[in-house]
């Protein structure tokens, strides 16, 4: 028997329509009717957590999202999260991140507004809701699913800005399809220990590097009272002398996660010999395997929400570094 299912919606380009430029226009149930398959669920609630464009969410927007999302979950149901794609990878992960639970929970939207020729929002909630009703879903955690694609939210990243299937998994591809409604789920994701954060109100900004990097932007968001920064270091896992003197100064003073500039890969143990080599890195971040710098940003806020201590951090993340 299907599961029953709970549609959440939080604005995004799936909600909005308009003659010239789209705006916000629909509410979670507009967004149902637009689909008339889903008459035929069974047991199927539609609550609406905000009407936001994804870009205007905020950390506190983030962990509201997800803290219903898991609440409906806790109740055997399945959920779907409607959310806008500029940021939607980043609340999917922050879910997946808090989450232990069966039932999926699966995130989806549209590139195109609901006015829009072939508008995709409606094919996209079908399909969501066909796999969070589906009982052979459980065990998936949190999930992406959009044109027909199901996409791990540990490893989904926003790959296109305006194509109908604008996401895509570097690390393995998609793990599933979804046709005329009937799921084939190929992988399974290996779940991590959830981590539980009570608030996100915190600053933990992304920086980038490049050649010739002298580790100013490092040093400036350290003295911008960041709370835990990302950095993404270059090829394997490497910095210039002068990023890694900066980052030397940062890990003395506030937890650092080290991420990857390339979409595949992750950071070497014991390749390179050179000042900024892989091992210098390790020796002083935490590192976040092949997590993006955005997934891992969120899961960082994750752990300092829940007031993990350093060594509780290195631990979370351990799960990632393989």
């Amino acid at each position: 028997m299907p599961r029953p299912v709970t549609i959440l919606s939080t604005g995004g380009t799936i909600a909005m329509s308009g003659d010239r430029m789209a705006v916000p226009a629909l509410d979670g149930a507009a967004l149902v009717a637009a689909v008339p398959s889903l008459a035929q669920v069974r047991d199927l609630e539609v609550e609406s957590v905000c009407e936001l464009a994804s870009s205007h969410l905020d950390t506190v927007d983030a962990l509201l999202i997800a803290e219903a999302a898991l609440r409906h979950a806790a109740r055997g149901r399945g959920v779907v999260v409607t959310h806008g794609t500029d940021t939607l990878e980043e609340t999917a992960y922050l879910t997946d991140v808090m989450y232990g639970g069966d039932p999926p929970i699966v995130f989806t939207g549209a590139i195109r507004p609901a006015s829009a020729p072939g508008a995709d929002g409606p094919a996209n909630l079908g399909d969501a809701v066909a796999l969070a009703a589906s009982v052979g879903g459980g065990g998936l955690g949190v999930v992406v699913v959009f044109a027909g694609r199901v996409h791990a939210a540990r490893y989904v990243r926003k790959m296109d800005s305006t194509a109908a299937e604008p996401f895509g998994s570097p690390h393995g591809g998609a793990i599933g399809v979804i046709h005329e409604g009937r799921v084939n789920i190929g992988t399974f994701p290996v779940r991590r220990p959830p981590v539980v954060p009570t608030h996100l109100d915190l600053r933990v900004p992304i920086v980038p590097t490049w050649l010739g990097d002298d580790g100013a932007l490092i040093r400036a968001a350290v003295e911008d009272h960041a709370h835990g920064l990302v950095v993404q270091t270059l090829g394997a896992g490497h910095l210039g002398p002068r990023a890694l003197a900066a980052l030397r100064e940062a890990v003395a003073r506030i937890p650092v996660v080290a991420t990857t500039r390339p979409e595949r890969g992750a950071i070497l143990y014991e390749t390179y010999g050179f000042e900024g080599k892989e091992a210098d890195i390790r020796e002083l971040a935490v590192a976040a395997g092949g997590l993006s710098s955005q997934a891992a940003r969120m899961k960082l806020l994750a752990c300092l929400g829940a007031d993990l201590d350093g060594y509780g951090i290195a631990e979370a993340f351990l799960h990632d570094d393989t």
